[in-house]
């Protein structure tokens, strides 16, 4: 049942850097990711304020505190010919998923990827995280299985 709050979805802004890296630390956590913040402030300024911009980041307020965030980008499909938008994060502190707000995001997201031209937005979420992967098919997403791997360099 959605139970709307008043809140504001806005770009981040670099005073919001300290509060966006607790936000990754506690979405890694929750998807038992391994996460480290050390000098990744930096780095974070330089791809989201610094030209060329490499990151686009949102972050969700309510009462003035920051309670969750979503990050893009925009890439190139080779058997597509065409741009699609990544969306590499979006999450939600616990009190303020179920409200209406993901679905709010990814709408915005689909305006922002249609004015492109991208022909789709991607994500991807661990195949245990259940809630969201029910939240994403209720927004009209369709999964595809894959294995996802990494390879560390340097």
């Amino acid at each position: 049942m959605k139970n709307n709050i008043d809140h504001t979805i806005r770009p981040v802004q670099p005073a919001d850097l300290d509060e966006l890296l607790i936000m990754m630390q506690e979405h890694a956590d929750f998807e038992k990711a391994a996460f480290g913040p050390e000098g990744k402030k930096e780095k974070l300024h330089i791809a989201l304020f610094e030209q060329p911009q490499r990151l686009n980041c949102w972050v969700v307020e309510i009462n003035r505190q920051l309670v969750g965030f979503a990050s893009y980008t925009f890439d190139f499909s080779t058997w597509d010919a065409a741009e699609f938008m990544y969306m590499d994060c979006l999450f939600l502190r616990e009190q303020t998923r179920g409200r209406g707000i993901g679905s709010e995001i990814i709408s915005r997201l689909a305006v922002i990827a249609g004015q492109r031209n991208c022909i789709n937005i991607q994500w991807q979420t661990p195949t245990f995280n259940t809630p969201a992967i029910s939240f994403y098919i209720k927004n009209e997403a369709l999964a595809a299985d894959k294995a996802r791997f990494t390879l560390k360099v340097g």
